[in-house]
């Protein structure tokens, strides 16, 4: 069953007894998403924390050139969210696009308030989550400033061993602010060094 899938993501931080899973899959909805589809979209307003349990998403942002530019890819058990959307009712900066057939499981924004107040155990939880997801961007923006494009996919290997498998070259591209040419260049260069 997908909920255990959620489930276990929380065994990771606090496990929840059998009262807590209760509560918590009766917030969550679960959808089926195609390939391509997109989950949120520039302008409109982030109202779901999204659990993956099956499949790949990409958040992305299109720049006035018209320009791609992939932020951050989620793979299964890991969340995703536009957090300053999802908190402030802003309109999104960002699209969150499938790149695989998935299965997500959904908790709107007033679900989530009442675990929060309700069960401290999940806002100690989502910290964690929020704090993890802090971290990553902190360290993409540290890499971004002082990597060379070679160190930086090599950190994306570290980070995303399984994905870089089941996405094509122009997506890691794209997310590490090369062009796929260069891309290709990297990893002849790095085959040559192994």
């Amino acid at each position: 069953m997908t909920i255990n899938k959620l489930f276990a993501n929380f065994d990771n931080y606090l496990p929840l007894n059998e009262a807590e899973r209760a509560e918590l899959a009766s917030r969550v909805t679960e959808r089926i998403i195609r390939r391509r589809q997109f989950i949120l979209q520039e302008g409109d307003i982030c109202k779901h924390y999204t659990f993956v349990a099956e499949g790949c998403f990409k958040i992305f942002h299109v720049d006035k050139k018209g320009v791609k530019h992939n932020l951050q890819f989620v793979a299964e058990n890991d969340w995703i969210m536009e957090l300053d959307s999802f908190y402030t009712d802003k309109p999104s900066r960002v699209y969150i696009e499938a790149i695989e057939p998935s299965v997500i499981l959904q908790i709107k924004k007033e679900d989530l308030f009442y675990l929060f107040t309700n069960i401290p155990k999940f806002d100690r939880n989502f910290r964690v989550i929020v704090e993890n997801r802090y971290v990553e961007l902190e360290n993409r923006i540290l890499q971004a400033i002082s990597s060379t494009a070679e160190e930086r996919y090599l950190s994306f290997l570290d980070h995303y061993p399984e994905l870089s498998q089941r996405l094509p070259g122009t997506q890691i591209a794209s997310y590490l602010g090369i062009t796929p040419e260069f891309l290709s260049k990297i990893r002849k260069d790095i085959s040559r060094k192994h």
